[in-house]
């Protein structure tokens, strides 16, 4: 039998091909990465003090703010240190921890989009029902239900990639640990790991999707049975942001682990966007294309003697 000395620590290799640019990128990646916290935690801060905010629609909101700051900072720290030349050595825990987390929160944000979805389509298909469909009871049964769905998927993922005995190399070629980058490290089978993991993020992906396109496709249609034209533009305009922000989600999912042959670079370049872009885009999203939002959140500015945003 062969010698094997487990792996105690991975080196990340970091980006490819951007030797002697790491002071640029850390310029570079460093105010998205304070972006997306100052303007996440601005939303989540605008929906908890504004009253009239405390709505379903916000209270996911709510939720979706906090996981996209948690899920950048799953990677974005120790990427940024790295940058600025510490050591880019990480733990074998570290590793599974930080694995762990990045498919837990981003299978929450799959199924939370899903969750949005079936609110707004809630609200517009049913809307004298709404308030006693979508109570308090059942969006808080809901939100409670991704997090525990999101733990299933991701514990299924980390279980199979990390079961697998690693005796070295231990150079991981990516700026954070994740599963196409780990299993070509492990010195055994990973037939079974890489199918069931492309299987697990692909039927989530698709069953997720699919109900999205459900939701808006009734939503569509009974959109376009409003009479009045004012109340059919508030109607798409409470939709549109929702669906910029999945779009923006799933595309990302699909390039990264839903091709049979994946392209490592490309992988990575698609990996940062969802990593720092996207979770800074969707405040930005949500603000701009919401009255309610930006009036709310001018509110909380003046109150604090700061700029307003419009």
């Amino acid at each position: 039998m062969k010698n094997c000395s487990e792996v105690t620590e991975f080196i990340l290799l970091g980006i490819p091909h951007t030797e002697g640019l790491e002071t640029l990128l850390f310029v570079l990646f460093l105010p998205f990465y304070a972006c997306t916290l100052l303007g996440n935690m601005s939303i989540l801060v605008t929906i908890l003090s504004a009253n009239r905010l405390h709505t379903p629609m916000y209270f996911f909101l709510g939720n979706l703010s906090v996981f996209d700051m948690s899920f950048s900072s799953v990677t974005c720290p120790k990427m940024l240190l790295y940058l600025m030349g510490l050591s880019p050595l990480i733990s074998y825990k570290d590793c599974v921890s930080q694995l762990f987390f990045f498919h837990f929160l981003g299978s929450i944000e799959c199924f939370l989009y899903t969750v949005m979805a079936y609110d707004r389509f809630t609200a517009i298909y049913h809307p004298l029902r709404y308030s006693v469909i979508m109570n308090p009871r059942v969006c808080v049964a809901l939100a409670v239900g991704t997090w525990l769905l999101g733990c299933v998927h991701s514990s299924i993922l980390t279980l199979l990639t990390f079961t697998l005995p690693y005796c070295g190399p231990n150079e991981v070629a990516h700026f954070f640990c994740d599963i196409p980058a780990l299993l070509p490290l492990a010195c055994a089978d990973t037939s079974l790991a890489q199918r069931v993991s492309f299987t697990n993020v692909g039927l989530v992906s698709l069953v997720c999707f699919l109900l999205i396109l459900v939701s808006y496709t009734r939503i569509t249609i009974s959109i376009l049975q409003i009479p009045s034209t004012e109340g059919c533009r508030r109607a798409f305009s409470a939709c549109s942001a929702h669906l910029i922000a999945i779009l923006c989600a799933y595309g990302p999912i699909i390039t990264v682990y839903l091709q049979p042959t994946p392209n490592p670079m490309l992988g990575t370049v698609v990996q940062i966007l969802m990593n720092l872009v996207g979770p800074m885009l969707n405040p930005l999203i949500y603000t701009l294309r919401n009255k309610e939002v930006k009036t709310a959140l001018n509110k909380v500015l003046h109150r604090t003697n700061h700029v307003p945003v419009i």
